[in-house]
């Protein structure tokens, strides 16, 4: 297929949903559909077209094995310059939209069911195909700047998505703190985008003659220069690029809106959390590697790398402890999300974009599986979100129970299940993490709190003497519908891990675009196998032997753990007091700014435009008085003096001859009397 597929096939990934959208948005305002589910099969089957060119493309660039193939078209030109845009085509973003398309399509298929009973189903199916088509352009740009207007638009579906019922105010308010707290990110990441241009005059990550922003010659320049405080110029830049992951990936500290985001519909949750938006944040660093990974000649690991680190590794302890003391079940799996991304962030940081990549295209299939799975619990026990409130549900929904299991084995890193491949590859290249080890210990304890918190979750819902909801309204399995994604999605959760196994790690081979190679030392992952089973079977046990089978069977019964550490488990509860310390300090600040702003406004702005009114005011009377008293008497009697004397002079020149006659025999007469008497 060669280069047909790139030139054409290829932009139609991002293209084919974004038709979707724009078809689904005109018909609901001006050609309704005869039938509401026409939106539906439009964006799926749109999904469906993407993923087909995905495949194409991902068998395109297994087959070259080559450099990034890229096409660049000018945009617009300005004088000299020529801003160019473009599409990349390379494992990384091949990989990505497979992932997107395949996990997106299952998602928007459980929609079908989950919404169907909404009067908004037309929208939501359009906000999902513009949220899907923004998260795409962004994965096959080869342009910075269309890959931040991509960004962009990524906010705005998830505004529109996580704030879709907007007649609740939990949700709008959760819609406005995702759409803010990003944009604080995103003021960074424009800053850097900035200062990149100026320094390389290009925003392209590659082009046909080697100049571009990501490539030796720009980055080479870059790590020679050094800023005020020390810093080379590439490591400044990617860490201001790194702000705009921080803030879409939910990393310290700007993780605050994550969990807030399950205010929107369940499929919402899981393409955020899956597939599109939490992901982009981990994208944008691999995509940019080549710059945040620069280091001057003797250092063996770059400042951005390192800072990328130790943000991945505090945020995925510090979310996991919260998650210990969640009710919601759609929050504890978010919390997991933050955690499990900066799991991605610190394999990005010690081991590289294969090895967070594997993490990332795993975590999606689980996570999906996860978050669909708690829409199913959600659905069949009436729209109750609350874990106290369920239990015994394995009688009730087996098959959403056994997929739930899949998945929770998959987070947890339980052998062979695809989240134990790529969570353990991370830990195996921290602990050889040439600047400490302290990121694998610390990642080692984060584990035995995932397999810990999703032990209790899956106790208190799935386990225990009796269903503890509202007994009127018993829990059912839900649509065939909304199982088979389940289904599909637990087997991949199964199956795909076996891609990037240390004996035979295809996946970040074809990432890495190298051979692939074995892991050398059998021993040594021999051991780290065994003490990571060991480290999640002791977190299994102690979740098991805290809860056991909930012997309770009423919603108020404290948690077990906050029976005997409440102090502890509230703090755990109330996710160390984050959002109550921003309420007091940045949103109070914020708040006593625009309130002092508004002050200055109403009363010293104001009094000042009214000083100056009055000043005019009383200029435009005193040029009134001049005019109407001074200037205006003079010159309207000067006109009524010429207007007289013209009316004589007309009087005068009548044109009558006897006039003119009788006028000059007068003055005649007056003449000659004149010299008689003066005797001449």
């Amino acid at each position: 297929m060669g280069d047909s597929v790139y030139t054409w096939a290829f932009p139609m990934i991002a293209l084919a949903p974004l038709f979707a959208a724009l078809v689904i948005f005109v018909s609901r305002f001006f050609c309704p559909f005869p039938n509401k589910k026409i939106a539906s099969h439009l964006a799926i089957g749109s999904m469906c077209l993407a993923f087909f060119f995905s495949l194409l493309a991902v068998i395109n660039v297994a087959d070259t094995q080559q450099a990034p193939r890229v096409f660049n078209f000018t945009w617009f030109e300005l004088g000299t310059n020529a801003l160019q845009l473009g599409w990349i085509m390379d494992p990384l973003s091949s990989i990505m939209a497979v992932m997107i398309t395949f996990v997106g399509a299952l998602i928007f298929h459980f929609s079908t069911a989950y919404m169907g009973k909404d009067e908004n189903y037309q929208m939501f199916f359009c906000y999902l195909s513009l949220f899907a088509a923004a998260m795409l352009g962004l994965v096959i740009s080869n342009n910075l700047l269309l890959m931040f207007i991509c960004w962009e638009l990524v906010g705005v579906a998830s505004y529109l998505l996580i704030g879709f019922w907007f007649y609740k105010p939990s949700a709008a308010a959760a819609a406005k703190k995702a759409f803010i707290t990003t944009r604080i990110g995103d003021l960074g990441f424009f800053i850097g985008m900035l200062w990149l241009y100026s320094e390389t005059g290009t925003l392209l990550f590659y082009d046909a003659n080697g100049m571009g922003c990501l490539e030796q010659s720009a980055v080479a320049k870059m790590v020679g220069q050094t800023t005020m405080v020390g810093m080379t110029v590439s490591t400044a830049i990617s860490l201001l690029i790194f702000c705009g992951a921080i803030g879409k990936s939910g990393q310290l500290p700007l993780h605050v809106w994550l969990p807030d985001a399950m205010e929107g519909p369940t499929p919402v949750s899981a393409l955020i959390h899956a597939a599109t938006m939490v992901a982009a944040g981990v994208f944008l660093m691999a995509r940019v590697y080549p710059l945040i990974s620069a280091a001057p000649p003797g250092v063996a690991v770059s400042g951005g790398l390192q800072v990328v680190t130790w943000v991945g590794t505090l945020t995925a302890v510090f979310a996991a402890l919260i998650a210990i003391g969640q009710y919601d079940i759609k929050r504890v799996l978010a919390y997991s999300t933050v955690s499990q991304l900066g799991y991605m962030f610190m394999g990005l940081g010690v081991g590289g974009v294969g090895v967070a990549m594997f993490h990332l295209i795993m975590h999606a299939f689980f996570k999906a599986l996860l978050f669909l799975g708690s829409g199913s619990v959600i659905h069949g026990c009436h729209h109750e979100q609350d874990m106290r409130r369920m239990g015994a549900l394995q009688h009730h929904m087996k098959i959403t129970y056994l997929t739930y299991a899949v998945g929770t084995l998959a987070l947890a890193g339980v052998i062979p299940f695809a989240g134990f491949w790529s969570k353990d590859a991370i830990l195996h290249y921290a602990w050889g993490w040439e600047v400490s080890r302290l990121p694998f210990f610390i990642g080692v304890f984060g584990a035995f709190l995932t397999a810990f918190y999703m032990t209790r979750q899956v106790v208190y819902v799935f386990y225990g003497k009796v269903y503890r909801g509202d007994e009127s309204h018993m829990p059912e399995e839900v649509p065939e519908s909304m199982t088979k994604p389940l289904i599909i999605l637990a087997v991949c959760s199964i199956a795909l891990g076996f891609l990037g196994m240390p004996w035979l790690p295809a996946f970040q081979a074809f990432i890495e675009q190298v051979p692939i190679e074995a892991e050398g030392n059998f021993g040594s992952t021999a051991v780290f196998i065994i003490i990571s089973q060991v480290v999640v079977g002791f977190g299994i046990a102690i979740g098991l032997a805290i809860y056991g089978v909930l012997p309770h069977e009423k919603p108020e019964h404290p948690d077990e753990a906050e029976e005997h550490l409440p102090n502890q488990f509230a703090v755990l509860r109330d996710k160390f007091y984050i959002d109550e310390l921003y309420e007091r300090t940045v949103v109070k600040w914020h708040k006593s700014f625009g309130n002092l702003a508004d002050t200055l406004d109403r009363k010293a702005v104001s009094l000042g435009v009214m000083l100056v009114s009055f000043v005019a005011l009383g200029i435009s009377w005193l040029s009134r008085f001049c005019d109407d008293y001074l200037i205006n008497p003079g010159f309207d009697e000067g006109c009524k003096r010429v207007s007289r004397s013209g009316r004589f002079m007309a009087k005068l020149q009548n044109g009558r001859i006897q006039e003119y006659l009788r006028v000059f025999g007068v003055a005649l007469a007056l003449f000659l009397l004149t010299l008689f008497i003066t005797g001449r």
